[in-house]
């Protein structure tokens, strides 16, 4: 049977022994024979503590023993309290100045989203223009043009389209950086969008050998979503799929209902698939996986992280699984419309 120790003060004060020597309580000769005495009792099976071993060879009373025992442990007790203030000055201190990074964080966020805001709608306006020029001048508007000239005037239009969109894009980002970023609800047809959607990137599928279609359940009934939004939504995520999918694999739009509530939809591609590691990553704002300078992929980065904050703001969320090599799923779910009885 293991015996179980007593808990005195004398087990809660550390160099008791140097703390007597110092108050002159007792001499150094005197504690290394009752440390001598305290090891020759514990050879013998008992257990004996310094202060008692001093006590029985007489070389200090009780009384002294607690008194001693006693200013040690207040002497603890203030340096433990000293330690606590400290250590609470030292956590204000650093909550400070962690509080005034948050700031000065909040305040360069909120300077970025107002110079890409700013910026953004500054360009418009000659885009506008040249937009305007060029579809004058392909139209013959302003004068014949020949063929080679029609050819770069296309070209011309093909890249202020692109152009267009990202400055679109940039100003969706202004507006949800700030949280101004406006869900207009409606009842919308999912499989009359989605194909609409589908329909739109088959040129630039068919170019590059993808099969790009829908798969629609009939059934599938209204939901409550913004249609604009959701159509860009699905534009953006085809888009990734068609880029990130080598010639002849494929990129299939699905919309399945689920229950009675809900309705799925989803963007499957068989494309070159995201690390398992990285699947975050692609939704930060100006973010590429490859960031080198010779990366094979084109675009800005805005795309998934504005898909996110557009389906989360309709109360969803988005899903995300792929398989390196093997390609990515992205996929949310939408609230059915309630039919009416």
């Amino acid at each position: 049977m293991i015996e179980q120790k007593r808990l005195t003060p004398e087990m809660l004060v550390p160099r008791m022994g140097e703390y007597l020597v110092q108050k002159g309580l007792i001499t150094d000769e005197q504690l290394q024979n009752a440390l001598t005495y305290q090891q020759e009792q514990t050879a013998k099976g008992s257990t004996l503590l310094l202060g008692q071993a001093l006590i029985d060879l007489k070389y200090l009373e009780r009384s002294d023993l607690d008194q001693a025992v006693t200013e040690q442990i207040i002497h603890l007790r203030s340096a433990l309290q000293a330690a606590n203030r400290t250590l609470e000055h030292r956590v204000e201190e650093r909550t400070a100045e962690l509080q005034k990074a948050l700031e000065r964080v909040s305040e360069l966020s909120q300077l970025k989203a107002n110079f890409i805001s700013n910026i953004s709608h500054e360009l418009r306006t000659p885009l506008t223009h040249i937009k305007g020029y060029v579809e004058l001048l392909i139209t013959e508007s302003l004068g014949k043009i020949s063929e080679e000239q029609r050819h770069a005037l296309t070209v011309c239009q093909q890249s202020t389209g692109r152009l267009t969109d990202l400055v679109e894009d940039l100003i969706m980002v202004s507006l949800a950086s700030r949280g101004e970023l406006s869900i207009q609800q409606e009842n919308v047809d999912l499989r009359r969008l989605a194909n609409l959607t589908v329909k739109t990137h088959a040129e630039a599928a068919l170019g590059r050998s993808i099969n790009l279609h829908t798969v629609v359940d009939e059934d599938t009934p209204l939901v409550q979503a913004d249609s604009q939004k959701i159509a860009w939504v699905l534009g953006q995520l085809i888009d990734n799929g068609v880029k990130f999918t080598p010639s002849g694999g494929s990129v299939v739009v699905s919309v399945k209902r689920e229950g009675e509530n809900l309705v799925i939809i989803s963007v499957t591609d068989t494309g070159i698939g995201i690390p398992s590691n990285r699947l975050e990553d692609i939704f930060e704002p100006f973010h590429q996986l490859d960031g080198s300078a010779t990366r094979k992929f084109g675009g800005t980065g805005l795309g998934l992280s504005l898909v996110r904050q557009i389906v989360e703001a309709h109360g969803s969320m988005l899903e995300v699984q792929s398989t390196e090599g093997r390609g990515s799923s992205f996929k949310f779910p939408l609230l059915a419309v309630a039919e009416s009885k």
